[in-house]
């Protein structure tokens, strides 16, 4: 990894004092896990910034280039580069060989793949806070920072749900919308980013949803049956009593995702990922082939 100019090898990072670090993992999905415990070393020990420096970015490896920034001094008070998970090496799912943890911040703020460590003089928004709004104060507390407002203003909601075509809004975060009794006007919805919006009840039956992104959103009673909702981001998406007969959900993030009495007969979920234990047993209990 690259720190501030300095190339750390894997071999001279491993040579340091490592220790152990517990603190609660809160996932901007929604989830969090309690004394979680890392091993690694504070920032503070690998990074001599420049003093007139105000904020540290932090780089991924990731095939997207991911990176998120930090106050310096919180950083330098929090963050730590950890290589160990629970006593065991960080898999690679989970950002090994060298991830970054920061407590108290949403755990997006905790980049994977650890490929560069810059200070800067002004702050330089992250993949996640600039790609989906997700707010750059990251506290879990104090008012639960997930997102930026995001939200249209009425008379742009308006304009949304009578649209004829969706093409513009095609790759555009709107968040926290109340879409209760929307009738789209066209099935064509690839690329709707529709973010801890309220979609109970909305009928979707074989709507194009690829590539669409439903985190955190509510589907509840909705009906997806033969929707083609493949490659899309539903973390933390509550499809409770929703009927996703046939619908195509492969290459789905899963992560925190609610299907408890939704109909999924004939569903497909093939590469999709994060499902917990108790949503994966109940897709095997209806049948479901993951």
């Amino acid at each position: 990894m690259d720190v501030s100019g300095r190339r750390w090898g894997l071999n001279e990072y491993l040579s340091l004092n490592h220790r152990e670090l517990t603190f609660d993992i809160h996932c901007v999905t929604s989830w969090t896990r309690f004394g979680s415990t890392f091993t690694g070393v504070p920032l503070a020990e690998v990074l001599a910034p420049d003093p007139t420096a105000s904020f540290v970015s932090f780089g991924s490896h990731s095939g997207r280039d991911h990176h998120t920034s930090l106050p310096l001094e919180y950083a330098m008070e929090h963050s730590w580069i950890v290589h160990a998970f629970e006593g065991e090496a960080l898999a690679e799912e989970h950002g090994g060989p060298v991830r970054v943890v920061t407590p108290g911040k949403y755990f997006y703020k905790s980049v994977k793949w650890l490929k560069s460590i810059d200070v800067l003089d002004e702050d330089r928004l992250g993949w996640w806070e600039t790609n989906s709004s997700y707010h750059n104060n990251a506290d879990p507390m104090d008012g639960d920072q997930r997102f930026t407002t995001g939200s249209l203003r009425p008379n742009q909601l308006d304009r949304f749900r009578s649209a004829d075509n969706y093409d513009k809004y095609r790759g555009r975060v709107m968040i926290g919308l109340d879409l209760r009794g929307w009738e789209p006007s066209s099935k064509d919805l690839n690329r709707i980013y529709l973010k801890n919006c309220n979609l109970s009840g909305v009928d979707l039956a074989g709507a194009e949803l690829s590539a669409a992104n439903l985190s955190l959103s509510t589907l509840a009673t909705a009906n997806l049956a033969g929707a083609n909702l493949s490659g899309s981001d539903l973390e933390g998406a509550d499809f409770t009593g929703a009927n996703l007969a046939a619908a195509d959900l492969s290459g789905c993030a899963l992560s925190a995702t609610r299907f408890d009495g939704a109909n999924v007969q004939g569903a497909r979920f093939d590469g999709s990922w994060g499902l917990v234990e108790s949503q994966q047993a109940y897709l095997v209990q209806q049948g479901v082939a993951l």
